[in-house]
């Protein structure tokens, strides 16, 4: 309530200010009324930038997507999005969210950055999707703090060496149709894998066609390596690459030699069919003695 204040020197100025004085001391946020009422004071309102970069911060920090639940335990909060019909993941994930369950969706891609936000996110759950593809730098900002990261029961053949490389975390890859070859041991020898899942990995195709259906882990144990299949190959690719070059080479050199050979037969022949010419007699011999 905001009251006119009275003239200088007047006596209701001299009793407000006995009567203020006399009054109990009270918090800075309440400020006294008339009547002795308390009323609360006016909190500072941010103004311009500060303002929208605060109504961004809360909706960074709180916002939930839309049909999941984003149950709140002591500031850390835990975003479930099971069995929505996602096609996509989420761009409006709880920054402070610690554990994102996103199993049994149809998703099909996860693209680079997609959590790159999450700095505090322990356990991500993207099984039983149909992910097929997984960008180099889709799991980057996670590398610090993922303890578990669950990509069972997708559609993955491929992992780029790069994604999964730098992650700390135990990694759940089973009942993936994964295909076999030098790219994903090299992968593989970076990860932490679940050894609770680690016997269900299993090549569905495979460079070398002995081990399609065979676990993947048992084989590699083993020492087998199909990257020295893959030098083989290469092997094998650059000796036919140098055999073809020198049978083009010969070739040259026969084709060469026979159109010279030919040539030469040729300016023979026409030497031969030129007309021979009497020997020319020298004017300065003496004539032949008559008898």
């Amino acid at each position: 309530m905001v009251t006119c204040p009275a003239a200088p020197g007047s006596g209701e100025e001299r009793r407000s200010t006995t009567e203020e004085r006399s009054l109990p001391s009270v918090p800075s946020a309440v400020r006294m009324g008339p009547m002795g009422k308390q009323s609360p004071s006016p909190l500072p309102v941010p103004t311009g930038g500060s303002y929208l970069l605060l109504l961004f911060c809360l909706r960074l920090g709180t916002s939930c997507p839309q049909g999941c639940q984003c149950p709140d335990h002591a500031g850390a909060v835990a975003v479930h999005c099971s069995a929505r019909d996602l096609q996509e993941i989420p761009k409006d994930i709880p920054a402070n969210a610690v554990l994102l369950k996103l199993d049994a969706n149809k998703i099909a891609r996860v693209p680079n950055g997609a959590f790159q936000h999450l700095s505090q996110l322990r356990e991500l759950d993207l099984s039983q999707n149909a992910i097929e593809t997984i960008g180099p730098a889709a799991f980057s900002g996670l590398a610090g703090g993922l303890r578990l990261l669950d990509l069972s029961h997708n559609h993955i053949r491929r992992i780029p060496k790069d994604a999964l490389g730098k992650l700390s975390a135990k990694v759940r890859l089973s009942h993936n149709p994964l295909h076999c070859e030098c790219a994903l041991q090299e992968a593989l020898w970076e990860l932490r894998l679940d050894p609770d899942s680690v016997d269900d990995i299993a090549c569905h195709t495979s460079v070398r066609e002995e081990y399609v259906g065979k676990p993947l882990v048992q084989a590699l144990d083993a020492g087998v390596s199909f990257c020295s299949v893959q030098h083989k190959t290469t092997d094998v690719a650059m000796l036919v690459t140098m055999f073809g070059w020198f049978a083009m080479v010969i070739a040259y050199v026969v084709y060469y030699v026979r159109h010279n050979q030919e040539d030469a037969r040729r300016h023979l022949e026409y030497l031969k069919s030129l007309p021979s010419t009497p020997e020319a007699k020298d004017p300065l011999s003496p004539a032949p003695a008559c008898r």
